[in-house]
């Protein structure tokens, strides 16, 4: 948050309050992109969120500040927060410690218009992730996914090699058609392998950040 509270005041001089004083921040996940949920800040939660670099809202049932998982556990330690075009809305990008929503959710944003069950609103990556986690708890006849996972850990790491050396092979002498094809054959045997090994699927976005941040 250090590089975020050396231009704390600039950033709030920059924004559009409305008549209230409020601002409505979007609260996103910092390594999936996952929308947690939406809330409001005045001057002084956000003055609050910047120094202490946890999420402070303005609760407008309540009229009092609101520091964000100080009972539940569920904090949102702040790793950025943007200012759009306009001025009148932030994005806060924060690691959380646990759900969201006051029902347990992950995310306030877990129900779908279409109906659709959707339950933690995850990005498609780590959707696809529980995909292949369900069928290695829940084995499906004929599936080629199930089949590797009862292969083991040899047939994986096989397939892999094989994938990365036809990306090698798309890269040099093929179409991008076909080395995004061959990219996304690569990146589903990569995490079938972090699946069996029960690696969750933000864990290797963990260490790009740890390893690549501000680079």
């Amino acid at each position: 948050m250090s590089d975020t509270a050396t231009t704390g005041n600039d950033l709030i001089d920059a924004i559009k309050w409305d008549e209230k004083g409020l601002v409505p921040a979007i609260v996103q996940h910092d390594l999936t992109g996952q929308v947690l949920m939406m809330a409001y800040m005045n001057r002084e939660s956000l003055q609050q969120t910047l120094e202490i670099g946890e999420t402070v809202f303005w609760s407008r049932s309540r009229q009092e500040l609101w520091h964000k998982g100080a009972t539940s556990g569920n904090t949102q330690r702040v790793t950025a927060i943007h200012i759009d075009c306009d001025g009148d809305t932030l994005v806060v990008l924060v690691d959380p410690a646990g759900p969201a929503c006051h029902t347990n959710a992950y995310t306030c944003f877990y129900r779908r218009l279409d109906g659709d069950i959707d339950p933690e609103a995850k990005p498609f990556r780590c959707r696809l992730h529980d995909l292949l986690n369900d069928r290695k708890e829940n084995p499906k006849a004929g599936s080629y996914t199930t089949q590797l996972l009862r292969a083991g850990d040899a047939r994986i790491l096989q397939k892999l090699g094989e994938e990365a050396v036809e990306v090698i092979v798309a890269a040099q002498a093929e179409t991008e058609e076909r080395l995004l094809e061959e990219a996304a054959d690569l990146m589903y045997h990569l995490m079938l392998l972090m699946v069996r090994r029960d690696i969750p699927c933000d864990a290797v976005d963990r260490v790009l950040r740890s390893r690549y941040a501000g680079r």
